[in-house]
């Protein structure tokens, strides 16, 4: 499906009326840099829809951006960056995971991303384990590929299989790998 508007609506720290609206949220989780605004922006054909920060760490919030008048595109904070005080690293842990456990929305589709030369951190498998739990649609975008080698890409989805058996999407904002090919998984004509 074409992406013909896309626009922010707010961001949120708890329960908010935007949960209850009744439009279906596409959820993007990941670690700290992996680049989940630079996906949201590219998926969108919008450069600045949603803030890039030159320093990782830079969303606190839930940010809801209305896709097509249809579906929001839930930008969740990074997890696992250590910057951060520890007080404030737990309140965002505590945030994501209220987004998933509360009850209050359930995602239709969660986009989980990996930054393709970590792979998958022990962050990542957490976030994993409760998706699983939770029963959430899922899939795995490994992002930045532009980076690596072919032999290093095939090393790092090899190892992503052993944890995970979903669709892995790669991807690159620099070169726009793999962009079409998820906008069509997340809304499909």
């Amino acid at each position: 499906m074409k992406i013909t508007s896309a626009e922010f609506i707010k961001g949120i720290r708890g329960t908010d009326a935007i949960l209850a609206d009744g439009i279906p949220n596409i959820a993007f989780i990941g670690r700290s840099n992996v680049g989940k605004s630079s996906i949201l922006n590219t998926l969108t054909g919008k450069k600045d829809l949603a803030r890039v920060g030159k320093k990782p760490g830079k969303t606190t919030e839930i940010n809801f951006f209305l896709v097509n008048r249809t579906h929001y595109f839930v930008d969740l904070p990074g997890y696992g960056y250590a910057a951060p005080a520890q007080r404030d690293r737990e309140k965002l842990r505590k945030l994501i995971i209220w987004y998933f456990t509360s009850g209050e929305v359930r995602p239709q589709k969660v986009v989980l991303i990996l930054e393709a030369k970590a792979g998958l951190t022990r962050f990542d498998e957490e976030m994993l384990k409760i998706l699983k739990e939770l029963g959430y649609s899922y899939v795995v975008v490994l992002n930045k590929v532009d980076k690596l080698s072919q032999k290093e890409i095939a090393d790092t989805i090899l190892n992503i299989r052993q944890v995970v058996d979903v669709e892995i999407f790669q991807t690159s904002t620099e070169t726009g790998q793999g962009i079409d090919a998820l906008r069509e998984k997340l809304l499909p004509a």
